[in-house]
């Protein structure tokens, strides 16, 4: 799985986390759960405030 996978990113993340609340999240906490999935293997570095901003609202959308 690689950064530009948001939406898979986004259903993993639901799924492993249920309870949280994305929008409670800073983007450095939600890089290492991000970089924590099982399946993720790309560049930690290659991520940017606009992945990580898709991937939170994906993730919000998969709560609701």
């Amino acid at each position: 799985m690689k950064w530009t996978d948001v939406r898979e990113i986004a259903i993993l993340l639901y799924e492993t986390y249920p309870d949280i609340d994305p929008l409670t999240l800073r983007f450095t906490d939600l890089h290492k759960k991000v970089t924590e999935l099982s399946g993720f293997n790309d560049d930690p570095k290659r991520s940017n405030e606009k992945i990580l901003e898709a991937i939170q609202m994906l993730w919000l959308d998969e709560k609701d």
